[in-house]
């Protein structure tokens, strides 16, 4: 494999906490913009649909919600940077 190839070739532990942390972020920030905005822009229900066990304003509900959504980034990183790094070959 050619310096060009290497070089462009995405590592999985970096990408996997930074998407993790991104998505974990955004949930922390969807929340507080639901604590801090009228009913009809919240964002609870589509956390609801995305995240099992997530329900809106239990402490337990917040928990299930924040590591399920760093569990979501590591799924991403898992089939996103194998794709990547196959794809950059050519």
């Amino acid at each position: 494999m050619n310096t060009q190839n290497q070089s462009s070739k995405m590592r999985i532990k970096p990408v996997g906490h930074a998407l993790s942390l991104f998505i974990a972020i955004s949930f922390v920030a969807c929340v507080v913009w639901g604590l801090l905005t009228p009913l009809p822009m919240h964002m609870h229900t589509a956390w609801e649909a995305l995240l099992p066990g997530f329900t809106w304003l239990s402490p337990s509900g917040f928990v299930i919600g924040l590591v399920e959504s760093y569990l979501y980034g590591w799924w991403i990183a898992l089939i996103y940077v194998p794709l990547y790094n196959w794809f950059s070959k050519s």
